[in-house]
């Protein structure tokens, strides 16, 4: 193995559900496949239960486990804190973290409300000017695909930006009778559909376009009011107690139209109610010279076409980015040897390892994950007032 320069990271994971499975083969993955400047050490993760983090620390390959985050955190060992936890929690531990002076990796959304992002963001240029790093895991800009539709359009093969389309669509909740999970709670969650899913594509618009949603004008809805409390660690396709109910208090679905800054027009929808589709996320933009379009259920692909092309033969061209000279790829199997889900964690895990080692801040920042979280928050009270909303006014 490569002998790396400069200290080894040591990495603390709280949290270790869906999200922590991912992170985890991340930061096993990306040191053995990438050239890193650092060792990874996966140190230690948290969780609430004994039993179940030890065994995750065992099956994840965590070398302890713990269940205090706060005596985690507090750890000279650790220089990093990777926070996969729900949302409620994380502006609690990222600032417990940057106070520390630790590194930290934030799932997204990056808080549940204007505030608690605000305050995240000011404590991370204030830790920014002591050496300390903070990046929120918005991951889908790590699939090669998207990372080869933002070069394009900064190159001018668009030209202007004018349309942006963008759904996340999914059904895992579309049953009536599937169980309250802590993402139909507003107090866990902050929003629903809007944030767990709508995020995302609000984040990949603005990375893809480099422009900035502006304003806003939505419309959020529940469809399923009430749903049977989950028994003991049942998770979310498991079993329920359907003597026993709960109310859902946050969106089953969200749509909206948008305004980016430069003037182009923006539509969007995130919902968990389109049965059939799994994990569908679809992105397109047109331009005046061009249009770039990207299906997550076909994640190897970006479909691009060029309009200055000769009309009798002009088309979407279909593009497999697998080839060594396309964002990430060149580190892992030859072209035509697809990539998955769990590589875009990897990507992300390299991102920021280089980041910490070269000085810089990695993207996407703690101000980044603020502002997407202000388009959220104007995209509830436009729905709430049925007015539009600018996203920079946002209390």
């Amino acid at each position: 193995m490569t002998q790396r320069r400069g200290t080894p990271l040591r990495v603390a994971m709280i949290g270790h559900a869906f999200m922590g499975a991912a992170h985890s083969q991340a930061w096993r993955s990306a040191p053995r496949f990438f050239e890193l400047p650092r060792d990874v050490v996966m140190a230690v993760v948290c969780g609430t239960d004994a039993g179940r983090t030890g065994a995750a620390a065992e099956r994840l390959g965590w070398a302890e486990a713990a269940t205090d985050w706060r005596a985690v955190v507090a750890r000279d060992d650790i220089d990093l804190v990777d926070v996969c936890t729900p949302g409620d929690t994380h502006a609690e531990i990222a600032l417990a973290a940057l106070e520390a002076g630790k590194h930290v990796l934030c799932e997204k959304p990056l808080a549940n409300t204007v505030d608690e992002a605000r305050s995240m963001a000011e404590a991370a240029d204030k830790a920014e000017r002591s050496g300390v790093r903070s990046m929120v895991g918005f991951t889908y800009r790590r699939v090669p695909a998207i990372a080869l539709a933002r070069e394009l359009v900064r190159a001018g093969r668009i030209g202007q930006v004018r349309h942006v389309r963008a759904q996340y669509l999914q059904d895992w909740i579309a049953d009536p009778e599937a169980p309250l999970s802590w993402r139909l709670v507003k107090e866990r969650a902050g929003h629903g559909a809007l944030g767990d899913i709508g995020a995302h594509i609000v984040d990949l618009t603005q990375f893809i376009t480099g422009d900035q949603v502006a304003e806003v004008s939505g419309y959020l809805d529940t469809f399923v009011t009430e749903r049977p409390l989950p028994t003991a660690h049942s998770g979310l396709s498991g079993t329920a107690d359907a003597t026993q109910r709960g109310a859902v208090t946050v969106d089953d679905a969200a749509s909206f139209l948008a305004r980016f800054t430069s003037g182009a027009m923006g539509v969007f929808e995130a919902t968990r109610f389109a049965t059939g589709r799994k994990n569908a996320i679809r992105i397109e933009v047109n331009g005046a010279r061009g249009s770039l379009a990207f299906d997550f259920e076909d994640m190897n692909v970006l479909n691009f076409f060029d309009a200055e092309e000769d009309v009798v033969t002009a088309g979407f061209r279909r593009i497999l980015v697998t080839e060594p000279d396309h964002p990430y790829v060149g580190a892992w199997w030859p072209p035509g040897h697809l990539l998955g889900y769990e590589h875009a964690f990897s990507h992300q895990v390299v991102d920021l390892v280089r980041a910490i080692d070269e000085g810089v801040n990695p993207s996407p920042s703690f101000d980044e994950g603020y502002q997407v979280q202000r388009v959220l928050e104007a995209v509830a009270v436009s729905s709430e007032l049925r007015t539009w909303q600018d996203t920079e006014e946002v209390a």
